[in-house]
């Protein structure tokens, strides 16, 4: 009699507490990020630990919807990320197992005893081509900065590049030589140098090692993905990832970095050109405004068949457009870079920017980003003309 009595409402005064397991999956899995190399093994921890509070809660949970939901949910889940049955679950004492070269660490053990959310804001930087950058801020802007220049210059981490002459006789410039200093940071790592030339992409440090600190922690190391052409580094101390590829004859970088050691530096360090930008002097576009020339013209030097780069406005946008379906900054890019160039490798290094903003840029909703044309309310097709118009101007400017 009890059990029959118990069809309609004994879910409603048992304790399931399937609740709380799924609050505590979230909790632990809320501050990983993808693209760190430690995905994986937190995210299958916490999957086992979420496995287990459903396994305790089997019984009072039988007739829960929302309890088998998640226990096939769970299966699922560790199908996909390859996560074994057996293995270390999360704690549900962060302060226990804090791990000090571990950044993400910090914000759980700050998080827990601050009693506030404690996630933290990643930004993205990158440079690829002749050279177009994108700032912290999100800002686009297509730069000559020939020479040595600073890109981050804070407490953790120093990132410079040298830009040399692409085309000669003209002030486009690409990067072909990469110089990244970790600064020794407690006992996570001794001060690191990497450095990366055209042609010398190696996949360790100039002192030959491949890791900082201990070795066993993991907590700076690289990363050889593709022998001699691309690799990255992951710094788990300071929350940090960055790429570098070797795209033609030069070279392409992508960081993702914590925003509080972003703008952990000093006043003297404030060129740098992914918090700042470029300096206005050394600007090729015109402050992100695209003015609107004659439509349907190409290249205004000449009635020649083909500009001096061997592509017409015309066959550099086919090109890109192989590689490239949305008609972002990226895209022009690539055609502005053929345009001025004539080297189709400049295709392959705007998407491949394009890639590693989908791998490194925390915010989906900002990863695309259309030129400005300055008079408000044109749509997505009318910027595709203006952009294309702009690229005709600056390429005058530019040669």
């Amino acid at each position: 009699l009890l059990s029959l009595s118990c069809l309609g409402d004994c879910q409603l005064h048992t304790s399931c507490g399937i609740q709380k397991c799924t609050t505590d999956f979230v909790s632990f899995t809320s501050h990983l990020n993808a693209a760190l190399e430690d995905f994986d093994l937190e995210f299958c921890k916490a999957l086992r630990a979420y496995s287990v509070c459903t396994y305790r809660n089997s019984k009072v949970c039988r007739g829960n919807l929302v309890y088998h939901s998640a226990v096939l949910g769970i299966g699922d889940l560790m199908t996909q990320r390859n996560c074994t049955k057996d293995g270390p679950t999360s704690s549900t004492h962060p302060e226990m197992t804090h791990d000090p070269c571990n950044y993400s660490g910090h914000t759980e053990v700050k998080e827990h005893q601050v009693g506030e959310k404690a996630t933290p804001t990643y930004l993205f930087c990158g440079l690829f081509g002749d050279p177009h950058l994108r700032t912290f801020k999100d800002h686009f802007q297509t730069c000559k900065v020939e020479g040595a220049w600073p890109l981050i210059d804070n407490n953790y981490l120093s990132v410079q590049v040298t830009n040399v002459p692409v085309v000669p006789g003209s002030s486009a410039t690409a990067t072909n030589k990469i110089t990244i200093i970790f600064k020794s940071y407690q006992d996570c790592t001794d001060q690191k140098v990497y450095q990366a030339m055209t042609d010398d992409l190696p996949a360790a440090f100039v002192d030959g090692t491949t890791s900082g600190g201990d070795g066993n922690s993991r907590s700076l190391h690289i990363v050889e993905k593709v022998s001699g052409k691309y690799i990255e580094m992951h710094a788990r101390y300071i929350g940090t990832t960055v790429y570098i590829r070797q795209l033609g004859h030069y070279l392409t970088l992508a960081i993702r970095m914590p925003q509080e050691l972003v703008m952990a530096y000093e006043e003297s360090q404030d060129l740098q050109l992914c918090v700042n930008g470029c300096p206005s002097s050394e600007r090729i576009d015109q402050s992100g405004h695209l003015p609107l020339p004659v439509m349907g013209k190409l290249l205004p030097w000449g009635a020649a068949a083909q500009p001096r780069s061997g592509y017409t406005l015309e066959t550099a946008t086919t090109k890109c457009h192989e590689k490239m379906l949305v008609k972002d900054i990226y895209f022009h890019s690539c055609v502005f870079d053929l345009l001025t160039t004539g080297d189709a490798n400049f295709t392959a290094a705007a998407h491949s920017a394009w890639q590693d903003v989908e791998a490194l840029h925390p915010s989906k909703e900002h990863w695309h980003i259309f030129p400005r044309s300055g008079a408000g309310g044109m749509g997505r097709d009318s910027k595709f003309f203006v952009s294309l118009g702009l690229l005709c101007l600056i390429l005058i400017a530019y040669l």
